[in-house]
């Protein structure tokens, strides 16, 4: 049986044990239903792993003694930050677990012109959590021991705006590049803009370009926007980062 990968929100240096979060003691408790004496991994997001024990468990609560520690580097050489527009259903939590496990480091939903979702207020941060959430346990499936950063929403606008190193670039059917012929190589990592179903209006196309985006073309067909996202994604992934 596959040893249980678990994440634990607080450090876990210099500890010899620890009590599991709320939903880490409900996943090995009641869905694994594990008892004493048995294994479990922690990882607290340090790019480390740590060995466990579990000592004693009751209804509410697990604790687990911590036997040894292993720095584990599973990330990406290419560090990339996805601005995906929200998309409507499942689509966007399916884009979050997927880009996930495919490396991306930060995730921030945008809001476009032709964003066909609403949110507010409460509903938008109960929303933010349930992400981040997911992006939890994608890591603890694929084997991740750092937690990539679910940001606050944001205007597509404010976002593109945003300074940094990275190779910024935008999806488009009639654009001059593929990924495979950049005339600038990713050096310090991507900032990947994804846009909704309907696409990006004229308008919001016209200002990535004042705003330092390149056009990129995926192929001759016409793309779902959580197809596009992580086809995009897996592309760099092979030419530029760790799936080559």
């Amino acid at each position: 049986m596959r040893i249980p990968r678990v994440y634990h929100p607080e450090s876990l240096f210099g500890k010899d044990r620890c009590l599991l979060s709320e939903d880490a003691t409900n996943h090995i408790g009641r869905v694994l239903r594990m008892s004493v004496g048995e294994k479990i991994i922690l990882f607290d997001g340090s790019n480390h792993t740590f060995n466990a024990t579990i000592h004693q468990v009751s209804k509410k609560q697990i604790e687990v003694t911590i036997d040894s520690s292993l720095f584990d580097d599973r990330e990406s050489s290419l560090p990339i930050h996805l601005g995906q527009v929200i998309s409507r259903g499942d689509r966007m939590e399916f884009t979050i677990q997927k880009s996930v496990e495919l490396g991306v480091n930060i995730i921030t939903p945008l809001w476009s012109e032709r964003c066909g979702v609403k949110l507010e207020g409460e509903r938008q941060e109960k929303k933010i959590q349930q992400w981040q959430k997911i992006a939890i346990a994608a890591c603890e499936q694929c084997g991740r021991n750092v937690i990539p950063q679910i940001r606050p929403i944001m205007k597509l606008t404010d976002w593109s705006k945003e300074q940094d190193e990275m190779l910024k670039l935008n999806l488009h059917p009639r654009a001059s590049y593929t990924i495979k012929s950049l005339p600038t190589p990713p050096k310090s990592g991507v900032r990947l803009l994804i846009g909704p179903e309907g696409g990006l209006s004229p308008e919001e196309i016209a200002m990535t370009e004042q705003e330092g985006f390149t056009e990129v073309l995926l192929g001759k067909r016409v793309l779902r926007t959580e197809t596009a996202s992580l086809a995009t994604i897996t592309a760099l992934q092979v030419l530029y980062g760790d799936l080559s």
